[in-house]
This record gives C-alpha cells, sequence and structure tokens, in this order.
C-alpha cells in the first residue's frame, strides 16, 4: 500500500507548512501558506498537462512547494513575487526534467537486468539504490562541458586511451588527461559531497 500523500485535498492548505521549525505568525511562512493555498491547485493541472499523470504531478507538485519551503529555511527570498507562477513553473520545470532523466535512467538500468538469470538479480532494494546511484551520475556527467563529458564516456564506457581520445576529438593529450581528472572529479563528488 503507497504512503499516503502529505497534502490531499482534505487538509487545510496551511497544514502542509506545519512540518517546519518557521512560526505560523512569521510573515514569510504566511507568505509560502498563501502561495500554496493559492496556487497549488493551478500547478498540479499544469503539471498534469506536461507529465500526463496524475500521481506524478501530485508529487512534483508538492516537490515544488518543499523546495520553496527548504529555500525559506535557508535564505531569505523575497516577500512578495511579482509573478509567482513563473516562479513556481520555473522550478517545477526543472523537477520535470529530473523525473524524465529519472525514468530514462531507470528504464535503461531495468533493460540491462532483464537478461540476467533471476537469481542473479538484485534485491529491489539494491536496485532502488543503484538507479539513484546512476541518477545522481547521470546529473553529474551532465554538469561537465560537452567535451568533458564525450572524452570522459569513451574512456570508461568504450575504453579508449588518452592518445585514442586526443586523436578523436582533435585535442591535444594534456587537455583529455584535464577532462579525465574533471570527470573523475565530478564522479567523487557524487560519492563524497
Amino acid at each position: 500500500m503507497p504512503a499516503p500523500p502529505l497534502f490531499t485535498g482534505a487538509q487545510p492548505a496551511s497544514s502542509f507548512f506545519d512540518i517546519g521549525p518557521m512560526s505560523t505568525t512569521d510573515p514569510q511562512h504566511r507568505h509560502l501558506e498563501m502561495l500554496y493555498s493559492d496556487h497549488h491547485g493551478w500547478l498540479k493541472t499544469w503539471l498534469r498537462a506536461k507529465l500526463g499523470c496524475a500521481a506524478d504531478a501530485a508529487d512534483l507538485a508538492q516537490d515544488t512547494f518543499l523546495r520553496l519551503l527548504n529555500r525559506a529555511e535557508t535564505a531569505q527570498p523575497p516577500q512578495a513575487l511579482r509573478q509567482p507562477r513563473a516562479y513556481l513553473t520555473r522550478i517545477a520545470q526543472g523537477l520535470v526534467i529530473d523525473h524524465w532523466r529519472r525514468r530514462d535512467v531507470e528504464r535503461a538500468y531495468l533493460d540491462a537486468l532483464a537478461g540476467l538469470p533471476e537469481a542473479e538479480a538484485p534485491s529491489p532494494e539494491t536496485r532502488a539504490l543503484i538507479i539513484e546511484t546512476l541518477v545522481r551520475m547521470d546529473a553529474a556527467l551532465d554538469a561537465l562541458k560537452p567535451r568533458t563529458r564525450e572524452a570522459f564516456l569513451l574512456a570508461q564506457l568504450e575504453g579508449m586511451s588518452g592518445p585514442a581520445i586526443a586523436a578523436r576529438l582533435g585535442v591535444s593529450l594534456a587537455t583529455v588527461e584535464r577532462d579525465l581528472n574533471a570527470g573523475w572529479q565530478q564522479c567523487y563528488r557524487v560519492y563524497f559531497p
């Protein structure tokens, strides 16, 4: 049975924001409550149109407001937004990209597992950990410059040597070595943030 959502239509909108250390008399907290009550339904509808799935839309709408809540606890966002829907849309678009990236990585991993005998397949818990790591690695590598990412992937996935990568990319060996070092540093940050 799936876990209940953080917010359902039966609860008052402010209950979503009663989970943090902010005081209900805090103007920032009240502003977030107002944003939630005024725009949550609209955001969920917008996300459903993008995703085609009400459950995923509800999850990402919640995640959008959780991001706002986390930002409010760690920084001082503007008290009043001129265009709150544009702001919410911007946050939600990033979450939609992350959602599809995760789906793609998960699908590729599960396709790779499909060829394994059942006895060798990892447990569901191990699969979840591996998928989470792959998603983080994918995002980390995506943050690299295109040439750096290509050099790193040619070395790691195709087993090409530094000189072969340099010839293929038309750059010096020293540039390839810097690119490979940058790729490894990025991967290291996934494991040791």
